[in-house]
């Protein structure tokens, strides 16, 4: 077991279970140091050696008295991190331990039954997601006939002839949201950044695991750039241009009124892609003082200090909610994917004195535990079944069709753009009969 891997649940052991060693002092014990009350660092050795029983070294506790301390643990580790019990032998290790404690004390045995099956719901719910969002994505990837020519695409149906409420339609994205957000393990964000131990085992407990979920959450936000882009491409009138723009600015202020950061920053960086950015006479049309607020929400400079701001502001309403629609918090993902990037990447590991760097984990786990409690909240608007379809299921642009279609929005500007046309009409007529 790699050293992240056992680690990834350890730390809260030792806050429920550590060793308490006085108050405001810190305190050496062999290759264990504590400070306030906390285990702050120790060798990966002296942490087996505590937690682990050996023939020199076994607790002197009665097994009816352990039994419900490990369900606790185990309880944790399962609902926490469920899908380290993908692997058949995490799943076989959980069941010889639930016969362990079926022979000592019945209680503990009952709760791991119900641990069990609640383990066990989960993996079946996740199963189906991920062959429900692959199968989503398969229809998505269809090129109908519609998308081939900005002519032929005007026949299309458009995002408003499928909603023109933009309350309704940044509803059903937070509901897209959220559904993709619950299904995403914490551990993932620390495999994302893991990098491979070439000494490592290739038949470990943990090799199997994978970050789909997170990839995946990060392919919605692309799609729904594009899926704006393609929106505002589309139509042949400038006037049906400057509307669709118009509603797209609603429905993102509609998103970051009810804590929905993700979907606005997504809307934003679609309206901001070269292809839209460039029909200067379609954005003659529109009041664009909302979405230049909205903009300096999302400013990226002193660090996105605006964001941050609201995004604080949304928390504490959060924590204080009165409603369901007041829990929502749905953070500008790729964000927090760079904070919790740069925090494992910016602290070591290992202490000089090769000791586990406890206050490291304590931070990451701080970030990734506010995670748990955003995802964790139900969406409470009702579900448009045929407004979800539409925005994960309509086949959208690709870079080159977008500029292709900006470019028969509004005509070429100047001679390198004339260039860009007539390469990309080429590019794209070669491609659709190659197919």
């Amino acid at each position: 077991m790699r050293q992240c891997d056992c680690l990834h649940f350890g730390c809260s052991l030792f806050n429920s279970s550590g060793r308490r060693h006085g108050h405001g002092v810190t305190a050496s014990y062999g290759e264990m140091c504590y400070h306030d009350n906390s285990l702050v660092s120790a060798s990966l050795e002296a942490l087996i050696q505590h937690l682990v029983p050996t023939v020199d070294y076994y607790p002197d506790i009665r097994f009816r008295e352990v039994a419900p301390k490990l369900v606790q643990l185990l309880t944790e580790w399962t609902e926490t991190f469920p899908y380290d019990f993908r692997d058949e032998r995490m799943m076989r290790c959980l069941k010889d331990m639930t016969h362990h404690v079926a022979r000592g004390e019945e209680y503990s045995w009952r709760a791991m039954q119900q641990m069990t099956q609640r383990l066990i719901k989960r993996l079946s719910a996740l199963g189906q997601y991920e062959e429900a969002v692959s199968a989503l994505n398969a229809v998505a990837m269809e090129r109908p006939a519609s998308l081939k020519s900005k002519q032929a695409s005007g026949q299309r149906s458009d995002v408003m002839s499928a909603c023109d409420d933009p309350f309704v339609l940044a509803q059903q994205l937070t509901h897209i949201e959220l559904d993709r957000l619950s299904f995403i393990g914490p551990e993932e964000f620390i495999q994302t950044f893991a990098r491979k131990d070439p000494l490592e085992n290739h038949k470990g407990f943990f090799r199997k695991r994978k970050t789909s979920n997170l990839e995946a959450y990060v392919n919605w936000f692309n799609r729904l750039s594009y899926l704006v882009a393609t929106e505002i491409c589309m139509p042949v009138k400038k006037k049906h241009r400057a509307r669709i723009i118009e509603f797209f600015i609603d429905v993102a202020q509609e998103c970051f009124n009810i804590g929905n950061f993700n979907s606005l920053m997504a809307i934003i960086t679609g309206m901001n892609m070269s292809p839209v950015a460039r029909l200067r006479k379609t954005w003659s049309k529109v009041n664009t003082d909302k979405f230049e607020i909205l903009e300096h929400q999302m400013d990226p400079s002193s660090n996105f200090s605006n964001y941050r701001t609201a995004l604080r502001g949304a928390t504490q309403r959060s924590e204080t909610a009165h409603s369901s629609q007041e829990k929502i918090v749905i953070p500008f993902f790729s964000l927090l994917i760079k904070d919790i990037y740069f925090l494992n990447e910016g602290c070591a590991s290992s202490l000089t004195n090769g000791h586990i760097n406890f206050e490291k984990l304590w931070e990451l786990a701080k970030q990734v535990s506010e995670f748990l409690v955003w995802r964790q909240v139900i969406c409470p608007f009702d579900r448009d079944r045929r407004i979800l379809q539409y925005l994960v299921t309509t086949p959208v642009f690709s870079e080159d069709e977008l500029h292709l279609a900006s470019y028969e929005s509004e005509g070429p500007e100047n001679n390198m753009e004339k260039d860009s046309r007539r390469s990309l009409r080429s590019s794209l007529l070669h491609r659709e009969n190659r197919s």
